[in-house]
């Protein structure tokens, strides 16, 4: 059984930073991918960040320059790294992770970001 839990989250202003973590129950190299999504009031799940097999990382073009995925397999965590947050950044951060074939999906962490 795999489990990743978010932490992390908080209200922020407009031009602040904030660092997600998402800790799993195994080492995070294990994963064949592993990574952010987030939802808005309103709207659906979007894919933010993820990181692949050999470290290779995706990021999506709206968060692009901004945001950094990273993680640690000591400490079986991945991190989002956000910075020059904007209130379009709103919403629900979950981490999720495939492993032989499965997706498993965190509780999510809230992200607020005030103008």
């Amino acid at each position: 059984q795999v489990q990743v839990v978010e932490s992390g989250g908080a209200t922020v202003q407009a031009g602040g930073s904030l660092r997600l973590s998402c800790a799993a129950s195994r080492s995070t190299s294990s994963f064949n991918v592993i990574g952010w999504y987030r939802q808005a009031p309103g709207k659906q799940r979007e894919f933010v960040a993820d990181i692949r097999s050999g470290d290779t990382t995706s990021i999506a073009d709206s968060v692009k320059g901004r945001f950094t995925i990273s993680r640690d397999n000591a400490k079986n965590t991945v991190y989002l790294e956000m910075n020059s947050l904007d209130p379009e950044d709103t919403g629900l951060y979950y981490c999720n992770a495939w492993y032989y074939g499965r997706r498993y999906w965190g509780q999510g962490t809230q992200v607020t970001v005030s103008s």
